[in-house]
């Protein structure tokens, strides 16, 4: 098959999606495929225009406008001329549904768009109130479902996602649902202590004891605010008369992902259990996997997601979850995690969120796995190992080929 990739920019620095497309990618390369990129960075095999305008020495305010014009003004003008000596017969998949405005370019060529979340949409909407969207960004995510309600094709990454898309675009009949696959780099680990071990020396930190875990960016959906507050609330439960062991509870926390924003960083400097929280935005692939493995307990209580692939990271690795009791996260968790609510606006927003009803359940549940006897931590890893299994890479992007060959095998009929 002819595969030409339409993907972020790299100047936007979206990891999840940059790691996302080069699963596809590289996989498609790997199965003898012949595959291109269209998207702003002049490389080898990639086809695209570079970022002029973002160049450009403006303001910080001003550099997202700038790579707008590079996005939506000088690229397609580049798609267009490009696209008179693409063979009749290639395939455009766009990445994420987020570069809807380039749909319009090949909507009357083969095509298919992968969705992932549609939390952007659904706040430009209106249906996320608690995260409010500016009349400019509810305009810039018109303009994106505008592009790809044009598409006929979809896969989605989940059934949540489906749903959400169906809310967005009548497409039903053209959206496959293609789960993603856990990179097999993550596994259990052989020697618990010894990583531990190792990766203390290597952190600075110390991990013999065991560790709580949580990877995400700041954004609100992830909730690292509640990760603090129930970390905050499991450590305040400590107290004598709560039966809790005080060694269980003493476990540190490490956040894996950017720094924290201010409002973060304050709640972070008023928790007493400030010097046990760390936050580490320099860990490498080999480390990520090696946490998972090492960590007691990974927490992930994201308020929403479009598929949660920490949830199946970490369960691959032989880690016991705990995440939210609402989709996605109860499709890719199963019955393999212990089950939290939904933390609310009023939990979030709360000046002492360790002080509300939802850290204190939360921080019951860390509690329960924490002190997990080894025959109930071994069952509970038993279930995750299974869960994940559910998730193989292989079996999905032999799913996705498929789905991309009777795309092309629909206009070869023709």
């Amino acid at each position: 098959m002819k595969l030409v990739f339409f993907t972020h920019p790299p100047f936007l620095a979206i990891s999840s999606m940059t790691r996302y497309a080069s699963w596809l990618v590289d996989d498609m390369k790997r199965r003898g495929h012949e595959v291109q990129i269209w998207t702003p960075a002049p490389l080898v095999q990639i086809w695209t225009p570079a970022p002029l305008f973002y160049r450009l020495p403006v303001p910080v305010r001003l550099k997202k406008w700038m790579g707008y014009i590079d996005q939506y003004v000088m690229f397609p003008l580049q798609v267009k001329w490009r696209l008179v000596r693409q063979p009749l017969d290639t395939l455009y998949v766009f990445a994420d549904h987020a570069l809807g405005p380039w749909v319009p370019l090949v909507a009357k060529r083969p095509h298919v768009v992968h969705c992932h979340d549609f939390l952007a949409q659904d706040s430009a909407l209106g249906r996320i109130p608690h995260n409010p969207v500016s009349q400019t960004g509810r305009l810039y995510q018109r303009y994106i479902r505008n592009g790809f309600s044009q598409a006929r094709a979809f896969i989605a990454i989940s059934r949540k996602t489906k749903e959400d898309l169906m809310h967005v675009v009548d497409a039903s009949s053209r959206c496959e649902v293609v789960y993603n696959g856990v990179n097999p780099r993550f596994q259990p680990t052989a020697d618990v202590p010894a990583q531990r071990e190792l990766l203390g020396r290597e952190l600075g930190i110390d991990l013999s004891r065991g560790f709580v875990m949580h990877v995400g960016v700041n954004t609100w959906y992830k909730n690292r605010q509640g990760v603090l507050a129930a970390y905050e609330a499991w450590q305040l439960s400590r107290a004598p008369e709560s039966g809790e062991p005080a060694e269980a509870a003493a476990l540190p926390l490490l956040m894996i992902g950017p720094p924290p924003p201010e409002g973060l960083a304050d709640i972070h400097a008023r928790m007493s259990s400030t010097a046990d929280v760390h936050f580490l935005s320099a860990v490498s692939d080999e480390q990520l996997a090696a946490l998972y493995g090492a960590a007691t307990v990974f927490l992930f209580p994201s308020i929403a997601e479009g598929f949660g692939w920490p949830i199946v990271e970490a369960m691959a690795s032989g880690c016991p979850v705990i995440t939210t009791g609402e989709a996605p996260m109860t499709e890719v968790a199963g019955s393999a995690a212990v089950l939290i609510p939904v933390s609310t606006l009023q939990d979030t927003e709360d000046p002492a969120p360790w002080s509300t009803p939802w850290a204190a359940r939360a921080g019951a549940a860390l509690a329960q796995v924490a002190n997990l006897s080894p025959a109930e931590r071994q069952a509970m890893v038993a279930r995750g190992l299974a869960q994940a299994r559910h998730f193989d890479s292989a079996k999905a992007l032999d799913r996705i080929e498929a789905i991309y060959a009777s795309l092309l095998e629909r206009i070869r009929a023709r």
